[in-house]
């Protein structure tokens, strides 16, 4: 998943419901002047307690993850993917389901390794960043010199030409802390580096090394750019601090080919009554290629795409049309995202009728509700629906929310939601082998599909239209 710059939250809160509990019919919203009719209300906590006692949508992520992770652009994996998801929302009973072209970028990691050649013999763990160039068939050597912040490396640049610049950064903020993955090949370039590598992007780490994307400048000399493990990073700095002279090794043949076709899978139910009016909710499709990326963001997809099914299932058919998309190309570029915005608005020209973007890509572990961009008045609407959500604690509904595939939509005036989760170990596992099944659990899950099914049939069979 990936906006260079997107900051994901990290919460705390406490999962408590009773399974299946039976619906409770509101005393208010018994005139026209409300958001949610009684029947909706209804509607809403009936397919909360079905999510929460499924099995089907956990089992779906499993299989996802077990038979198609990891799902970097341009991939087989990816492809096939996709076309499980088509197969199998078509089989759902989704009244049209369909597959749209998106062409992506294809960064192909090839082998690749690393270690300390001096003072010490070591191997390291290691992953090359997304987008980086390789080491032209040959083992890069050089010396390193360790920096804490871009200030240091520029009082210091005298010291980087013909060695290997290490980026030792602390975790503070994952928006704080990304820079370093994104644009330190740049910086160290620019003073004369033959590569450069960071200290993984992670607020945990048991050796594992972070991967995710990283960028060229025009203008600047592009130099291998890879990530090694906190524990190793921390390593060579104490080496450094001591006197000693570290002389590191990298290998690398990764490589970027020519644009692959991809495509966004978009699944549909229709509204009764207003189906021009389009409430889109969704995830992204693709992962890196390590791990399962289930946490990342496969389950934000599925929970999204189960959210549907259970309308559909038990015969729940919304005023307004519900529209399912998986994008393609999050990680590395956001074509899918900018190619579905695109077309909405200048090929199908709903854009005025799309009602609202719901995201959900900061993993599925236990919700707390979501955060809104949009009027005050919209707000004030969709606390209706939040307040429904109170046996879950999943009812937070906080200003200010998005996500990187619904940005586009959003940038073009869609009000925008993203879901809030207890995020607390999501940077443990973002980008790296440990991305995997074993790290979610069901009941999460299922509370998460729960929430995002709860806002998007209260908003697509709300009495009026969300204000915008």
């Amino acid at each position: 998943m990936f906006n260079p710059f997107k900051v994901k939250g990290l919460y705390l809160c406490i999962y408590l419901v009773l399974l299946g509990s039976a619906p409770i019919l509101k005393a208010q919203n018994t005139n026209s002047d409300t958001f949610l009719s009684n029947l909706t209300e209804t509607n809403i906590s009936q397919v909360i307690n079905l999510a929460l006692d499924s099995d089907l949508g956990f089992n779906r992520l499993t299989h996802l993850g077990d038979y198609y992770g990891p799902r970097l652009s341009g991939s087989k994996q990816l492809e096939d993917a996709i076309d499980w998801a088509v197969t199998e929302m078509t089989n759902d009973g989704f009244d049209r389901v369909w597959k749209q072209d998106v062409m992506v970028p294809h960064w192909v990691r090839g082998n690749e390794f690393a270690r300390i050649s001096s003072p010490i013999s070591r191997n390291l763990p290691m992953l090359g960043l997304g987008g980086s160039i390789g080491t032209n068939g040959e083992v890069l050597a050089g010396e390193i010199v360790v920096v804490h912040s871009f200030e240091e490396l520029e009082e210091r640049k005298n010291e980087v030409q013909g060695n290997i610049v290490l980026f030792n950064v602390p975790f503070t903020t994952y928006g704080q802390t990304v820079s370093y993955r994104v644009n330190g090949a740049i910086e160290a370039a620019k003073h004369g580096a033959i590569a450069s590598i960071i200290a993984s992007v992670a607020s945990y780490s048991i050796q594992t090394p972070h991967t995710g994307v990283m960028y060229y400048e025009d203008g600047v000399p592009k130099i291998p750019h890879a990530a090694i493990t906190v524990e190793d990073a921390n390593l060579i700095d104490r080496f450094i601090q001591r006197g000693e002279t570290v002389r590191f090794e990298l290998y690398m043949e990764a490589e970027t080919k020519e644009d692959a076709l991809s495509h966004n899978v978009i699944a549909e139910y229709q509204g009764t009554e207003l189906p021009d009016e389009i409430i889109v909710l969704g995830g992204h499709i693709d992962s890196w290629d390590v791990g399962q990326g289930v946490m990342d963001d496969g389950g934000g997809c599925i929970a999204a795409w189960e959210a549907v099914r259970l309308l559909i299932e038990n015969g729940i058919r919304p005023k307004r049309t519900i529209r399912v998309v998986l994008w393609t190309n999050e990680e590395n570029g956001l074509r899918g995202a900018n190619e579905y915005a695109r077309w909405v608005q200048e090929d199908e020209k709903s854009l005025e009728k799309h009602v609202i973007a719901m995201e959900s890509d900061a993993g599925v572990f236990d919700p707390l509700g979501f955060g809104f961009s949009g009027t005050d008045t919209a707000y004030d609407q969709l606390t209706e629906i939040a307040q429904l959500l109170e046996s879950i604690e999943a009812n937070e509904l906080r200003k200010g929310g998005g996500g990187a595939d619904i940005g586009p939509l959003m940038n073009k005036g869609v009000p925008g939601m993203g879901l809030n989760v207890d995020g607390e170990k999501y940077f443990w596992f973002h980008h790296t082998d440990g991305d995997t099944i074993e790290k979610l659990n069901q009941e999460d899950f299922n509370e998460c599909v729960a929430t995002m099914a709860a806002y998007a049939l209260g908003i697509a069979d709300a009495q009026v239209t969300l204000d915008r």
